[in-house]
């Protein structure tokens, strides 16, 4: 534990993990230097659209998945009307962060329209992506991405961290960076979802670059951050469901002892069982870092294979990950061992 509170950033590559590859060198990098593991997540109603499922992740990562189910189920009633759509207005079941985690200030910047209106629902200051640009970038009005320099040295600002120094107080306390596969393709008429998902997620590993080049290791600002990533799959096909999975095969468990293979706790919250994690395949990867801080695995790229084999942190539910953050900010108490 540090002897003062953290300033946290937190990258979310929302559906880029498939187009993960060698070349993301600083992706790579920062699991080499970081702990690694699996965030689980719930099972998707049937028939979803695109935007839905994003919400529903987002939410999870919030640990508002809950309230959010609820809510949607209020809205959906068969004899909910006007009057329950007034109610969930007039009083929201969904609570706002800083409620949540001791006034906590928290900021989202992303570049997808309906991750901003859910993340200004739920209390965070929301900046498009594309508004994310400092002085030194033209100052004309454009949706491409601000280049990843800028974008770097304008997150740590937020969180107020600016190479070796740390100022008194800062804007927020912890930032969260959401990229869903939408950045521009520069390529004429290139509408190939592939290119989209290489694009952003290339923009994402510059990014990192950028941050973990201005934190010089050893200076008071590298270490008050927080910094973790994190990458989904998105929404997966039915037949893939075998892959990435995080149960040890039935091949590898004697007969024997195969009645006596406990409950993995990311299907349980607050000591209950859930019934929505019957997902235990594509999970959500993460790689958490700060200097003296967290504990360095043997992980040394950023893939499934490598956090299952050598990650310290293995699975947990990905609702826990918020309250992670929070307690190494001083804004939420400590949980678990």
């Amino acid at each position: 534990m540090a002897d003062k509170p953290s300033r946290a950033l937190l990258i979310y590559g929302d559906g880029l993990m498939p187009a993960l590859g060698s070349s993301h060198s600083h992706l790579h990098a920062l699991a080499s230097r970081g702990c690694c593991g699996f965030l689980a997540v719930r099972d998707l109603p049937p028939q979803v659209s695109e935007d839905e499922r994003m919400v529903r992740e987002l939410a999870q990562l919030l640990d508002l998945h809950d309230f959010y189910s609820k809510e949607k189920a209020v809205e959906n009633s068969a004899d909910a009307g006007a009057a329950a759509s007034w109610e969930c207005k007039e009083h929201p079941i969904i609570p706002r962060i800083a409620e949540r985690f001791m006034g906590m200030n928290a900021a989202m910047v992303t570049n997808s329209g309906t991750a901003k209106i859910f993340g200004e629902k739920v209390g965070f200051f929301v900046t498009p992506l594309h508004k994310l640009r400092n002085k030194m970038e033209s100052s004309e009005e454009s949706e491409e991405p601000p280049e990843p320099l800028s974008a770097a040295s304008e997150l740590l600002d937020m969180i107020g961290l600016q190479q070796d120094t740390v100022a008194d107080t800062s804007k927020f306390d912890l930032v969260i960076v959401h990229i869903a596969p939408t950045l521009k393709v520069k390529e004429a008429g290139n509408c190939d979802n592939s290119a989209s998902l290489a694009n952003a997620l290339e923009w994402i590993n510059a990014l990192v670059g950028e941050i973990t080049e201005t934190m010089h290791h050893g200076t008071a600002a590298a270490s008050r951050l927080y910094l973790s990533l994190v990458l989904s799959y998105g929404s997966v096909s039915p037949d893939k469901t075998d892959d990435s999975s995080l149960l040890v095969s039935s091949e590898e468990i004697s007969p024997s002892l195969a009645s006596l293979c406990p409950r993995q706790s990311y299907t349980m919250k607050l000591g209950k069982p859930l019934d929505d994690v019957s997902r235990h395949h594509h999970p959500m990867l993460v790689v958490q870092h700060q200097q003296a801080v967290t504990r360095c695995d043997d992980a040394k790229t950023f893939s499934f294979e490598d956090f299952q084999e050598h990650g310290g942190n293995l699975a947990i539910l990905a609702d826990r990950l918020l309250y992670e953050i929070a307690f190494k900010l001083w804004k939420a108490p400590k949980y678990g061992a």
